[in-house]
């Protein structure tokens, strides 16, 4: 069972851990850990993240090397301990490193458990994280036994488990392989191809998944959250042939280059104007999204609104009319208005005045 949370002063999150969770200064710039993005989640005033976890450490290495202990000399009760361990454990070329999946493994994670629970915090088991690594077309499982040894360990001694092996592994299927290089560390003006370490973007993405999980484990940690964890990874469904750019749920993207259509001004404007109808012809969207280009001159006329529209500026400038009073407005405005309100827009100087408009259909 989980600690009840208590915020009388910030309890301590303490990460044990290899390279994926680590943390990273800026010379390693993009790479980082999802451990490092953890705090990002979490207000420091009711939780403070002590991330101890070290590139190329397994579960034996980094009790060997004493960092469980300088773990031990700080945990306190009602602190948290997020344990993750695999991916150097299966190094069995290293001694040192190697712990055997179905004895050694499952025996050292629970030195780790014991100790957070001698101490009165939580511990939590996370199953390692997965890699980037596809072979013709699939997604490799690179951590399989030492996932479900975890697993079996956490049902066993009734620990709190994280299966970040699952969730990571639905969030880079749903990413798909070239979506989610950018996550990793494909950076080619390093030469670097790592389907294993996080860029920025991967490591915040993957501590959502972290935070997500462990507040379906303890609710209680909700109010502690400073930032959204709506980061679902349920399987994403694959694009069917012959529908191009788009899915089996009809999500699909266009340029607008396909889509321009010169115009003259709506509603008694004048011209010229471009319109682009984004997703006009979809079936069962509930609204209307246009960018409308106002050329020199070309304006969209004075007319009432029957249902409540925005415009937002882009570029340009122009003058914009609401119930009788005149707006300058300029890149960066957003207009709204209300159904029963009369309204015109007036392009004014040399440059394009581009609108994005959005409303209900």
């Amino acid at each position: 069972m989980l600690t009840p949370c208590t915020f009388a002063e910030p309890a301590k999150v303490f990460i044990a851990g290899d390279s994926t969770a680590a943390q990273y200064g800026p010379e390693r710039a993009p790479q980082a850990g999802w451990g490092q993005a953890l705090q990002s989640y979490l207000d420091p005033a009711r939780f403070e993240v002590r991330n101890h976890a070290r590139g190329g450490r397994s579960t034996r290495s980094f009790i060997a090397e004493g960092r469980l202990d300088g773990i031990a000399a700080e945990l306190q009760r009602g602190d948290v301990l997020l344990i993750q361990f695999g991916h150097n454990d299966a190094k069995f070329e290293d001694p040192s490193r190697y712990a055997d999946p179905q004895h050694d493994y499952p025996q050292l994670l629970m030195r780790y458990v014991q100790l957070a629970r001698d101490k009165g915090a939580t511990p939590v088991l996370v199953t390692p994280v997965a890699r980037l690594l596809y072979d013709f077309g699939s997604l490799l499982d690179t951590h399989g036994v030492y996932t479900q040894a975890m697993k079996a360990l956490a049902a066993r001694e009734q620990v709190a488990l994280i299966d970040l092996n699952a969730r990571s592994t639905h969030w880079i299927r749903g990413l798909g392989e070239a979506g989610a290089k950018p996550y990793f560390m494909f950076v080619p003006e390093q030469n670097k191809a790592d389907g294993t370490h996080f860029s920025v973007a991967g490591a915040t993405a993957v501590a959502c998944l972290v935070v997500r999980d462990w507040v379906a484990l303890q609710p209680a940690l909700e109010p502690a959250l400073v930032r959204d964890i709506d980061c679902d990874v349920t399987p994403a469904t694959a694009a069917v042939p012959g529908r191009g750019a788009g899915t089996a749920h009809g999500s699909q993207v266009v340029h607008e280059q396909t889509l321009a259509r010169t115009q003259p001004g709506p509603h008694g404007g004048a011209g010229p104007t471009t319109a682009h109808p984004f997703f006009a012809d979809t079936e069962g969207l509930s609204f209307v999204l246009r960018k409308r280009v106002l050329h020199k001159g070309a304006g969209i006329g004075l007319h009432p609104q029957h249902k409540d529209e925005i415009y937002y500026i882009v570029s340009g400038e122009g003058s914009y009319v609401l119930d009788g009073q005149q707006f300058d407005v300029r890149a960066g405005h957003a207009l709204l208005t209300r159904a029963g309100s009369v309204h015109a827009l007036q392009q004014r100087g040399d440059e394009d005045l581009v609108v994005l408009l959005a409303y209900p259909r």
